[in-house]
């Protein structure tokens, strides 16, 4: 079939809905997917997980991704509504062969997408697996089977989810702080309500209501003008911290008492040195842009960095490799080993922050001052026509 191959990117498929992703490409790469992963796990019976996030756009393309994987004889388990995190957890927890969500992260609600998995939450990047099914789906055969695959619904995910990261940390060291969480209409709400549920402090709450036009502001907390209300209600409510979510919540910010972003790059330090004392020596991952902090961080506490490219599926490939024990990305993204999977557990992120700053006996200012003591200009994006020639001149310019 026809379709703008562009859609198809280094770690998921995203496009406008109605012109570039359709209902119809949406049945074609269920096909498609189910084929791969036949082929990937080397065999024919597989259960894969199925969700959505909560854009308009959403059920239908999910039915659709459905329909081509039962017609291709895979056996699907439907999650519902969830965030990245809850698939992933969903996927890993349970010992499901993989699975494939439908969201379109932190893009305007124009756009929709697809975002797919291996067992134990295991990337599929461009270059293992993406577009290997881009081009299957332009081909557009597949084999026949004799037995349709069933569909089966699974709920309690989030609240196992929930359970799991609260078993993971001693909440009562957790002190009684005001939180403002800034949901951005996106999914974390479905995790957040139930998880300060659990603990002393004071949820205030914004933009909660789950809306896939994310009418208050983009849910992308990466972008500084979409933490404009979060910092306000910080700063006018004289809350402790605040935290900022992307639209399907594998991303997570956090807002000083002062109403300023924490620096990724430190969150991604203090983070790091909580799992080096449990795991002395460890490896921990961090992108290439600005890190110099994290690296202080980790090698004050013992461990041993290393460098990763940008984006959450080529980092979990490379920290397989190192077998790290926590990885982070400067957008946002930090990765925690469990003993079923590799990849971003937000619920957890947010508590160990929490008993970080309880246990300093500090506000979380004062706690990252000490530490704000590199200049970075933040994230500056270049748009060139052709990426691959430019890289190419770069190797040959620098490649010594």
């Amino acid at each position: 079939m026809a379709f703008p191959s562009h859609i198809f990117k280094a770690y998921d498929i995203r496009g406008i809905y109605g012109t570039e992703v359709t209902e119809a490409l949406a049945y074609n790469i269920g096909r498609a997917f189910a084929e791969f992963m036949k082929k990937d796990q080397g065999k024919d019976t597989l259960t894969l997980v199925v969700c959505e996030d909560m854009r308009v756009s959403s059920p239908p393309l999910k039915k659709e991704v459905i329909r081509g994987l039962t017609e291709q004889g895979i056996d699907v388990v439907d999650i519902g509504l969830a965030s990245t995190p809850t698939f992933y957890f969903g996927v890993a927890k349970y010992g499901y062969d993989g699975g494939i969500q439908i969201t379109a992260s932190h893009n305007p609600g124009q756009y929709n997408g697809f975002k797919m998995v291996r067992p134990a939450a295991g990337p599929i990047s461009g270059e293992t697996g993406i577009m290997e099914i881009r081009d299957m789906v332009e081909k557009g055969e597949f084999p026949s089977v004799e037995k349709t695959g069933t569909v089966t619904m699974r709920t309690g995910v989030i609240e196992d989810e929930v359970v799991y990261a609260l078993s993971q940390v001693d909440i009562s060291r957790i002190k009684p702080f005001t939180v403002v969480v800034d949901n951005a209409n996106g999914m974390g709400s479905l995790v957040m309500e139930k998880l300060f549920a659990q603990l002393p402090c004071t949820l205030e709450k914004m933009y909660f209501e789950l809306d896939g036009n994310f009418p208050n502001h983009d849910a992308n907390p990466l972008i500084d003008e979409n933490n404009t209300d979060i910092q306000k209600r910080v700063v006018e409510t004289g809350a402790d911290l605040g935290i900022a979510l992307d639209g399907d919540s594998d991303r997570v910010f956090f807002i000083d008492n002062m109403g300023e972003t924490v620096e990724p790059a430190i969150v991604r330090g203090m983070l790091a040195q909580v799992y080096l004392k449990d795991h002395p020596g460890g490896a921990v991952g961090y992108d290439v842009r600005p890190g110099k902090i994290t690296e202080d961080m980790i090698l004050e506490a013992g461990g041993k960095p290393f460098l990763t490219k940008v984006g959450h599926s080529l980092i979990k490939e490379e920290s397989k490799k190192h077998n790290a024990i926590f990885s982070g990305e400067s957008s946002g993204h930090f990765f925690i080993k469990a003993d079923f999977g590799f990849f971003e557990m937000p619920a957890l992120i947010v508590l160990q922050f929490l008993r970080v700053i309880s246990e300093s006996g500090k506000s979380v200012r004062e706690y990252i001052e000490p530490l704000m003591k590199y200049a970075h200009s933040g994230e500056i994006n270049f748009e060139v026509e052709d990426k691959t020639a430019v890289f190419e001149r770069l190797k040959i310019s620098y490649g010594e």
